[in-house]
Formats: C-alpha cells, structure tokens, sequence
C-alpha cells in the first residue's frame, strides 16, 4: 500500500511539472488517502501485537 502511495505522489509531482493541474491535485489526493490508510493500518498491526505477547 506504501508502494501504491509513492507511486501515486511521483505521478502527482510528474503531471504538475508538466501542467497537468487536475490530474496532479487527484493523484496527490490519493496518495494522501493511501499513505494514511498504511498509517492507521501500522498502528493497528502493532496494537495487536502487544496485545497478543500479554
């Protein structure tokens, strides 16, 4: 899902040098999305872990 994240923010990046504002503005929208997605599943995994080593 990071992989998907990075992909999308180097698209974003790509089409707003080359002037491509919509495109752009979508791609780093859902880089976003992913990326906080990865996050909140990151810290769910290492609460369960914990969880179950007590």
């Amino acid at each position: 899902m990071l992989y998907y994240a990075l992909v999308f923010f180097i698209v974003a990046i790509i089409a707003g040098v080359l002037g491509f504002g919509g495109i752009a503005g979508a791609s780093a929208g859902i880089a976003q999305i992913l990326f906080f997605l990865f996050l909140a599943f990151l810290v769910i995994s290492l609460i369960m872990s914990v969880i179950r080593k007590a």
